[in-house]
């Protein structure tokens, strides 16, 4: 079984009901088993700024699935939540990804693991350090503590809701 670090995010409508509506399914699946869960951070929509604002958060979960395969699993929990396909950096009722796949790295036309630009975007940082503290980013051993810094330049993370948010299995 891999640990691995997702991403999750939502800017309409009811944004924590579609990300534990997410999670919901994912644990469906029978496919992942969630192992801690951030707290929720709003924070302003980056490249396209006319939008509403994101809550972002970060889970820890276990899998046997193979990087693509969850991938696509997380594709397909999206469209199933509610996700409409709008413009890149656009608004989304949902949107989960893969940060960090155990120690791997993976390029390819399909994906990419350490998910890219994750070192730029302190809304991805702050949750994952929240759930994995002592985390280095493999290929780099930087600790997600001296990146948040930078980050933190490019736009604010704010605390909305602790972890009580989801309970596993709600």
């Amino acid at each position: 079984m891999s640990v691995v670090y997702l991403g999750l995010g939502s800017n309409l409508g009811d944004r924590v009901s579609y990300l534990r509506a997410a999670l919901d399914l994912l644990i469906a699946s029978g496919e992942v088993a969630i192992r801690a869960v951030s707290s929720l951070y709003e924070t302003a929509p980056m490249h396209i700024a006319d939008q509403p604002a994101f809550l972002n958060g970060a889970v820890e979960v276990q899998t046997g699935l193979s990087p693509l395969a969850l991938l696509h699993l997380l594709k397909e929990t999206e469209q199933a939540v509610g996700r409409v396909q709008r413009v890149r950096y656009g608004p989304r009722e949902v949107d989960l990804d893969i940060l960090l796949y155990d120690d791997i790295t993976v390029r390819n036309h399909e994906l990419t693991i350490p998910h890219p630009r994750l070192a730029e975007r302190a809304f991805a940082l702050v949750p994952l350090k929240e759930i994995a503290p002592g985390l280095l980013l493999p290929g780099t051993g930087a600790s997600l503590a001296s990146l948040i810094p930078a980050a933190l330049a490019l736009g604010s993370v704010d605390l909305v809701q602790g972890p009580e948010w989801y309970g596993v299995g709600s």
